[in-house]
């Protein structure tokens, strides 16, 4: 029976290659590639191979594990011609052959010496023959090159007016460089270098096709001079600087009123810039803090990029364009501008409900209401308003009976500048800073055991560097939680575990935060994207440093100090969080990921607050273990009374590494290969512990690893996420720790015991 299943299998999976319904005479086609022939050896043959290979056309059909399911689809379609169906949806779903008849070999060489020429190599050809298979065909393409140009000398333009002399200013920082190879994407990135500066010093109507580079390969062998000229037909209009003239700002804007011709008598006017007088929602000294062009103040480009997108940022408008009109009847000309900006609606509601489900078995719905004010104190202030309420419980297994519900209402003011007691001058940026003010309070009924209450306040500051670095300081941030009504069976457990019971006490946390943000990911086509989120904490050194200057109280763990009634926590904290994401030519990836995080109690505590504690294992973490299950070191949690949620506790320092292969199936359907490892430990020890302490030559033996595949349903503004793990190697065990060799998937008791399945929104790193 089971050789009759695997050779089912065999024939399903060969099926799934499209090769058994092609056409008589037609081979399937799977791929081309190019070898460069050298009578020496070039540098970065690699690159320049690559290059080639790039202009290749048509695509191979996409293959996955040897499959072409996109390719299988479309032939079980049948090549209906109805546009309804099952079998209309097929073909939509799929993919038509690419044989190898429909490859015009001339062209594609063509193709292929032309982007060896753009890169240098000016005597390059291609010759090709196609390899056949049974049913399958691939094209090799043979190119003789030789060494490419070299650049030898880079001469800017001498003639004698206004434009050139501002181009040879900026022959300093040419990309074009002594010694470079010759390459065209170079050249024309720097005319468009070039066409980018003399914006920014008023040639507002210039444009990078009034330049050429002109090449003189005649000087030696293998090298190359290039000339820079400006062509002779450059109108006038390009050659002459403009200034900024009267400025006009038209908030209340859109298509249906776009020929209204609004009266210039009826404005008022903020620092030279005139606003019509017509539905002014955000005030006109909000909005000058945003606009960057001044009258009677040359144009550049720079001013106009950042006042387009700050205007955009402050998240009032859902269109900003800015027209300008030339008067050209001057040796400088004027530049007249009317800023058009289409606002959005300035409140809004938005529900959302969906149900969660935990891997710890716990189930339940959740409600979220949203209300929005884009505009709260007419300066662009967006203030969101949140009602959140959730309920959990077991459907099945021996918890059912257990259930809690929260109520969660918060509010977050951000103001599109920085609130300060003192002047902070407006930084020419593309971005807006920001300052962020927040509160918020947590109601959590876990029925039958206590209630906890939690507040939270912030205040601070956001602000981004540029497009990939961003930072976020926290002056103030408050949370203060307390348990009420503990049942008698929880105040048991407590008083059975000191140290869980110290997680739970009434805490007080005061202190400030600092985040700093880099992210490679918003550079779309860049190979390899790296993300790092580093965030150091300090909390209760203010509140100590003051007891012990105005009251002479010296706290301790053993004494701790108190704020209105309430023990305060003193810790410092950091973490680290580096991914790096390495993406291939066929829309997979290889992700990985390293986490580190440490936390110190001092003065005041002797650990921890429960909430700044670290956990491991679930969904986001080593998916092979349920959530917060893992640690701290060889510490196992087990009950047949409690949740193990109840039960869970952190660590002071956490250690994880995650490595993933995202690939994709079809359409939103993506796959996912992926190995977890780490865990959390106690920074030293203590008596009320049940593991030892970190340590740094016995940590690697006391790493939790797992492993799993996962399925994805990505439709870019929402991913569901499907992961299923096992265990490899659980630290809490005596002796052997490895359990791979122990895998039995076809027993019952080992997958409901080793089988996690993770269900969540988002990918988890």
């Amino acid at each position: 029976m089971k050789n009759k299943t695997y050779i089912f299998f065999l024939i399903t999976l060969s099926s799934c290659t499209g090769l058994r319904s092609l056409p008589e005479g037609e081979k399937l086609y799977t791929g081309s590639e190019v070898k460069l022939i050298a009578p020496e050896k070039i540098k970065h043959i690699s690159s320049i191979r690559k290059e080639a290979e790039s202009v290749i056309r048509p695509k191979p059909n996409k293959k996955f594990l040897g499959m072409r399911p996109k390719l299988w689809l479309y032939q079980r379609s049948g090549n209906t011609t109805k546009e309804k169906g099952f079998r209309a949806l097929l073909k939509k779903k799929g993919e038509p052959p690419v044989f190898i008849s429909e490859i015009n070999l001339g062209t594609t060489a063509k193709y292929i010496d032309a982007s060896l020429f753009n890169q240098g190599i000016f005597k390059g050809y291609t010759s090709s023959r196609i390899i056949e298979k049974k049913k399958t065909a691939s094209i090799l393409y043979e190119s003789q090159v030789h060494q490419p140009f070299v650049i030898k000398k880079v001469i800017y333009p001498i003639t004698e007016n206004n434009i050139s002399a501002e181009i040879n200013v900026l022959e300093n920082g040419s990309l074009i460089k002594k010694g470079d190879n010759y390459n065209l994407l170079k050249i024309r990135t720097e005319l468009n270098r070039i066409e980018a500066e003399l914006k920014n010093r008023g040639y507002f109507y210039f444009s990078p096709s009034y330049l050429e580079f002109t090449a003189d390969t005649s000087v030696s062998e293998k090298t190359i001079d290039l000339t820079l000229k400006l062509k002779d037909d450059v109108p006038v209009q390009a050659l002459k600087k403009y200034i900024i003239g009267d400025i006009y700002v038209n908030s209340s804007y859109s298509i249906a009123n776009a020929d209204t011709i609004l009266s210039k008598k009826e404005v008022i006017i903020v620092d030279s810039i005139s606003y019509f007088n017509q539905n002014i929602s955000v005030s006109p000294v909000a909005l000058n803090r945003s606009i960057y062009l001044r009258k009677n103040e040359l144009y550049k480009r720079e001013n106009h990029n950042i006042t387009l997108n700050r205007l955009m940022s402050l998240g009032t408008y859902k269109f900003v364009s800015i027209r300008f009109t030339a008067n050209d009847s001057l040796e400088t000309g004027i530049l007249n501008t009317t800023i058009n900006l289409t606002p959005m609606p300035k409140r809004t509601f938005r529900a959302e409900a969906d149900l969660v489900t935990k891997s710890n078995d716990f189930t339940g719905p959740r409600l979220t209401i949203n209300y929005k004010n884009r505009n709260t104190f007419n300066e662009a202030e967006i203030l969101n308003i949140d009602l959140g309420f959730s309920f959990e419980t077991q459907l099945s297994n021996k918890y059912q009976k257990l259930f809690s519900y929260m109520i969660s209402p918060s509010a977050e003011l951000i103001i599109p500048r920085f609130l300060t007691p003192f002047h902070i001058t407006n930084k020419r940026s593309l971005y807006i800073p920001k300052t962020k003010i927040s509160a918020g309070y947590t109601y959590n009924k876990r029925v039958d055991y206590f209630t906890l209450k939690s507040f939270k306040l912030s205040f601070g500051y956001k602000w981004k560097e540029n497009i990939k670095k961003e930072h976020e300081l926290l002056p103030l941030s408050i949370i203060y939680s307390r348990i009420t009504q503990p049942s008698d069976k929880f105040t048991a457990l407590l008083e059975s575990n000191p140290l869980l019971q110290r997680s739970y006490e009434e805490r007080l946390i005061a202190g400030l935060s600092y985040t700093f943000t880099f992210n490679e990911q918003v550079i779309e086509k860049q190979k390899n994207q790296f993300y790092f989120i580093g965030n150091a904490e300090l909390a209760g050194t203010s509140i100590s440093l003051f007891q012990r200057i105005f009251t002479g109280q010296a706290t301790s763990s053993e004494k701790p100090g108190k704020i209105a009634g309430a023990i305060y926590s003193q810790y410092v904290r950091f973490t680290l969080d580096g991914r790096n994401y390495l993406n291939f030519n066929n829309k997979s990836k290889l992700v990985t990921r390293l986490f580190a995080g440490a936390g110190i109690p001092y003065g005041n505590s002797s650990t921890l607050p429960y909430i700044k504690q670290f956990f491991s294992g679930g969904p986001n973490s080593i998916r092979a273990f349920l959530i917060n299950t893992v640690g701290p070191g060889t510490q196992h949690l087990i009950s047949n009374d409690l949740p193990l949620s109840f039960l869970a506790q952190g660590g002071d320092i956490k250690l994880e590494a995650n490595v993933e292969y995202r690939f994709p199936i079809m359409n939103m359907i993506k796959g996912a290969l992926f190995s977890d490892a780490g865990n959390t430990w106690y920074i030293s020890k203590s008596e009320l512990q049940m593991s030892s302490p970190f340590n740094i030559s016995t940590f690697p033996r006391e790493l939790a690893l797992g492993a799993g595949f996962g399925l994805r349903i990505d439709a870019n503004f929402f991913v569901l996420r499907f992961d299923l793990a096992s265990p490899l190697r659980k630290p809490w065990l005596q002796g052997d720790k490895w359990v791979i060799k122990n895998i039995k998937p076809s027993q019952r008791d080992w997958r409901q015991e080793n089988l996690i399945l993770n269900i969540a929104i988002g990918y988890p790193f």
